[in-house]
């Protein structure tokens, strides 16, 4: 598991226990090679939160994740906003359900 840096990950942090996604704090400037592959298929908590962390930091837009990755714009737009309401444990895909339930 590649870290990521403290500065590409503030936004992300601030509101949300990247710990909790097994995600590293490194040092070092996040690069696209630090984001999980374009082939990607099965999609861990971990590699979502890699994957907002990456767009958050600037590395790639939304489009070009949603591209990079073969994601819906929707799909992308869900993790995001699961990450802000209730932080990174919101993307493990067995809590998904709760967390959209108490929300409808």
């Amino acid at each position: 598991m590649k870290p990521l840096n403290n500065a590409a990950t503030s936004r992300l942090r601030a509101e949300t226990d990247l710990d909790a996604a097994g995600i590293q704090h490194g040092s070092g400037p996040l690069t696209l090679d630090d984001l999980p592959p374009p082939d990607t298929r099965r999609w861990v908590m971990r590699r979502k939160a890699e994957v907002v962390a990456g767009v958050r930091a600037g590395l790639l837009t939304v489009e070009d994740a949603c591209k990079r990755y073969d994601l819906s714009s929707e799909e992308f737009a869900s993790w995001q906003e699961m990450i802000d309401r209730h932080g990174v444990q919101a993307l493990r895909v067995t809590r998904l359900q709760d967390y959209r339930r108490r929300e409808g």
